[in-house]
């Protein structure tokens, strides 16, 4: 809106889209580029104004001219991304606040942005300035638009992909994109066609609606050449040849190659990412497409958060074509990766349930726990600390033992088989489903561009002495010798981390205490103590806690470990990035690796050392009655009645719950709205003042999307995944609560890229990039986690050593007897003997250890039973880690990383593209344009071999066997 003359003037005149813009927008996006006709005039307008919608206008406007937004992103037209001439598009934002420049730099920052826009013009780019006209507007800008010449050239340079005319390759488009991922099609392909075809009938309830959420075709693409303009659908109006996504990547990749100054020996004063290093500009972004609120005008921002952010579609699948075109492909492999590894949880998660189920059904009748909680069997066992701490009887951790057989039992070590097969089958697909998105995405071909100087690391040796030659790039760098700098920073830097690491462990030994003294001091609460008080509850509170002591003890102490490794995380987010700053990386992609090492180091030793703890040292070295293991002069912590894999189950239970389903989403969903709801409540900005701010404004509000974002949640889903396989064997129902979480995560994270943050830059990126060997690893290190938890931590093994060679009867009766040594009180040491009235008239007290009883001549050594259990642990995890790690590399060779259909689509795509180009070149240098020459195109397949386009343009090689064939044996014809 024109606010002098109250004027419509949103949209260029009449073009049309190609091809290729209307496959990869919905059918409504015509409605973006409506045609002169569309453009309507106020009837107050003054006469002649219909004359002015093609003058030129000047390059700088004032602040207000944009009318009022909302009304323009409610309207049908939608939100205006027009300079104000209505034609050039506004391919990206440069903001820049006044009121910061201080008074010794403004002089500088605006000759830097004078030069810096000069050479933009000199590129071809064209600007339009919106300046403040008032000291309470935040920010000027200006917004850059990027012509056909240019964005035709930079397309040449990067090697762009782009969609050639169709009627060069045929238009007949079949659905069979699952043919081309399915990972079992050469098994058999009509047992599986069967199996799909079920699949799709049970995944339809899951699909978007396809007339709400259009499919995006793929279109047969070549790179693009200014010489072969004629091979490509480019339509009357140029400019909608390139969609928003790429336009802004070719920006932004001038704008990072630009100087912002004359001097010819400042060689590194240039790029946007230095000019808002420097404070120079604060922003650089590219638009959204619209708004995302209920009653805006239709548009792929709107849809997206329809169809993919709003949490009514929280159990639909990604519209990942949507994902890619709007934000780019490396935001889109993300969703990709995170969406496949929500999939294949649902296997685990159901096989973890049936596990759970069992184990409930199972831990009541179990003959330990029948023996447990029968009165009769009147083991006094032996005091848990030392002076106060009672004799006690077994039977009295009835409830504890029962908890500890739901996860102690033949079905956790088929689990933990499972996931193991499972870490490997997730890794594998995933690596064809990756190859499957690369060549839909056309990332195939990917080269990663020479990165240019991070500006921290130049800004850092602004004064340094020391220069070379870049082999690559042939510049004179600022250069930190090895020996004399890097190596004693990367000395201090990596010492650091590991006082980290041990401040981590120091933590667990500080619970560890906790522990100790609270279990000490319920036992010290006898049954006999309430009875002094005439209040009910208070006698049968206290009798509830000295019964369960232990997980009383056991849940506190985790949820303090939450609390410490919370604080922690916070701590080692901050220390890993000054770290990484402090060693001077020279590229973004070395700084992104070294902080990816450090996080990732650090917060493992974090969430995982408590853990590891209890998995596989708590209870191991405590020693035995009469002759304790002390450390500070207490005994260590032993493992409850029913064993330590309880206590594992509990601590990972909080700590993985806690950390995902509460932490992360309060950080990632409360958290946001409440700063957002504190910020519109502290502005002083009126409703028609938000309503008068233009497109770019908005989008300068809101956050900015960070280069880190995407790490974050690659770390939190990785460390999900060495929960989940490390430790699965003590927690069958992980795999179903990450399940619940990540479909919580896609949400959120969809949610906040489209609702919080700018416009993320559309990068590309093949792959995953570090995280694929981070994966790897955790999968390796589970293998033998879980081979040393069923061992060492379960009783698994002595009960199956029982079984064969002690018991009887070939059942458990009698095994827990079996595995309880006798000791004598008289035993004691003075300084461990219990002090209490009425111990001194226990003789004899049991403990749970394989020792000879103190009548036998080697009294308290280990006994026989304990070194045949022994050796049947360490066989045990010695013929599991092989057969895994041998049967899981079968696994992996035998599943090829690229599927073989695609591999011959490939290769099949590669050959029709040069036949395109020869059989096109033939007919320009027979004096025949292609368009003239469209029949003789076709007539390829008549003198040769034919083409068949499938949806995903690919073309299937064909021959004809004989001529005059039936259409009924066309289908034969095809080799």
């Amino acid at each position: 809106m024109d606010s002098g003359t109250d004027r419509l003037v949103e949209r260029p005149p009449s073009s049309r889209f190609s091809y290729a813009q209307m496959s990869r927008f919905p059918d409504y996006v015509e409605s973006y580029n409506p045609t002169l006709s569309d453009i309507h005039l106020d009837e107050t307008a003054p006469n002649g104004v219909e004359d002015e919608v093609n003058k030129p206008t000047p390059d700088t406007t004032v602040k207000g001219s944009g009318g009022n937004a909302d009304v323009q992103d409610k309207s049908a037209k939608g939100r205006n991304m027009f300079f104000k001439d209505g034609k050039r598009r506004i391919d990206y934002v440069l903001a820049w606040e006044s009121k910061e420049d201080d008074l010794k730099h403004k002089d500088r920052n605006i000759k830097a942005r004078e030069i810096f826009e000069t050479h933009l013009k000199e590129e071809g780019l064209q600007l339009e300035e919106d300046l403040t006209v008032s000291k309470e507007e935040e920010a000027d800008f200006v917004k850059v638009h990027a012509p056909y010449e240019v964005l035709t050239r930079y397309a040449e340079i990067l090697k762009l992909k782009m969609p050639v005319k169709k009627n060069l390759v045929l238009d007949k488009i079949q659905m069979k994109y699952s043919q081309l991922e399915n990972p079992m099609k050469s098994v058999s392909t009509k047992l599986w066609t069967k199996v799909t075809g079920i699949a799709n009938r049970i995944y339809t309830p899951f699909q978007l609606n396809e007339e709400l959420v259009p499919n995006v075709k793929r279109r047969f693409t070549l790179v693009y050449s200014r010489d072969k303009e004629y091979l490509f659908d480019i339509p009357e109006d140029k400019d909608t040849f390139f969609d928003n996504a790429t336009r802004s990547r070719i920006v932004n990749f001038i704008l990072r190659r630009k100087s912002f100054s004359t001097d010819k020996n400042d060689a590194y004063s240039f790029g946007i990412n230095k000019m808002i290093n420097d404070n120079i500009y604060t922003a650089a972004y590219s638009l959204h497409e619209g708004h995302w609120k209920p009653g805006s005008a239709p548009n792929e921002r709107k849809l997206l958060f329809d169809h993919w952010g709003n949490w009514r579609n929280m159990f639909k699948v990604q519209p990942l074509e949507h994902v890619r075109n709007y934000f780019g492909a490396k935001i889109g492999i993300y969703f990709t990766w995170l969406g496949f590894y929500t999939m294949m949880l649902i296997p685990a998660s159901i096989v973890g349930l049936v596990v759970f189920i069992y184990g409930i059904a199972v831990a009541p009748g179990s003959y330990p726990a029948k023996e447990i909680c029968d009165p009769k069997n009147n083991f006094t066992m032996c005091p848990l600390c030392d002076f106060q701490c009672p004799y006690w009887n077994l039977y009295e951790s009835c409830s504890n033992a029962i908890a500890s057989r739901m996860f102690d039992n033949g079905g956790t070590v088929f689990f933990a088989i499972f996931m193991s097969f499972w870490g490997t089958l997730f890794l594998e697909f995933w690596k064809r489903r990756q190859a499957t998105m690369q060549y839909k995405w056309d990332l195939l071909d990917y080269v990663r561009e020479e990165q240019p100087p991070r500006p921290e690391y130049l800004a850092r040796l602004e004064n340094c002495t020391h220069y070379r030659i870049h082999p690559i790039t042939g510049l004179k760098e600022p250069h930190l010798p090895f020996w004399t700098k890097r190596v004693p920073i990367f000395l201090m830097s990596y010492s650091i981390m590991f006082f980290l690491g041990f401040l981590a462990i120091a933590a667990v030994f500080g619970v560890i205490a906790y522990r100790v003294s609270v279990l000490a001091a319920l036992q010290v609460l006898t049954k006999d103590r309430p009875t002094s008080t005439n209040s009910t509850l208070v006698a049968t509170t206290t009798a509830t806690i000295y019964e369960n002591a232990s997980l009383v003890t056991t849940v506190t102490a985790a949820c303090i470990n939450l609390l410490i490794i919370i604080i922690l995380n916070m701590i080692y987010s901050r220390l890993a990035f000054w770290l990484t700053d402090l060693e001077c990386l020279r590229t973004q992609k070395e700084y992104d690796d070294s902080i990816t090492l450090k996080l990732f180091a650090l917060q493992f030793v974090n969430y995982y050392s408590s853990i590891i703890y209890i998995a596989f040292f708590k209870g191991r070295i405590i020693g035995r009655p009469g002759k304790y293991t002390t450390m500070f002069g207490a005994r260590q912590e032993e493992c409850a009645a029913g064993g330590c894999l309880i206590e594992l189950c509990i601590q990972l239970a909080i700590i993985m719950t806690g950390k995902q389903l509460f932490v992360n989403n309060f950080t990632e969903l409360v958290l946001p709205k409440l700063i957002k709801m504190i910020k519109r409540c502290l502005s002083k900005e009126t409703k028609a003042e938000k309503a008068s701010r233009a497109s770019y404004e908005k989008d300068y509000k809101l956050e900015a999307a960070q280069s880190t974002s995407l790490f974050y949640e690659y770390l939190e889903m990785v460390l999900q995944f060495g929960f989940l396989t490390i430790f699965v064997a003590a927690f069958p129902l992980g795999p179903l609560f990450s399940l619940i979480n990540n479909i919580i995560e896609i949400r959120m994270d969809s949610s906040k890229m489209i609702t919080h943050l700018r416009r993320p830059l559309a990068d590309r990126s093949p792959d995953i990039g570090i995280w694929y060997s981070v994966l790897y690893g955790i999968s390796r290190i589970a293998i033998i986690s879980n081979a040393f938890i069923i061992a060492l931590t379960s009783d698994y093994i002595p009960r199956m050593v029982y079984l064969n060679s002690y018991s009887k009867d070939d059942s458990l009766k009698g095994y827990l007897n079996h595995t309880m040594s006798y000791f004598n009180t008289s035993d004691f040491e003075v300084d461990h003997r219990p002090t209490y009235a009425g111990s001194e008239n226990i003789q004899i007290c049991r403990y749970r250890d394989f020792r000879n009883p103190p009548w036998s001549e080697n009294a308290y050594e280990f006994s026989q039973l304990f070194w045949h259990i022994l050796a049947a642990r360490f066989v045990f995890v010695v013929v599991f880690q092989n057969v895994i790690v041998l049967i899981t590399g079968l696994i992996a060779w035998l599943i090829p990383d690229v599927p073989a259909e695609l591999k011959v689509q490939i290769r099949r795509e590669a050959y029709i593209s040069n036949e395109i180009i020869i059989k096109t070149e033939l007919l320009r240098a027979q004096g025949k344009s292609p368009e003239e020459g469209e029949a003789a195109i076709e007539a390829i397949s008549e003198v040769g071999p034919q083409y068949l386009v499938d949806d995903t343009g690919s073309a299937k090689l064909m021959y004809r066997k004989s001529p005059g064939n039936s259409p009924e044996r066309e289908e034969e014809n095809i080799v």
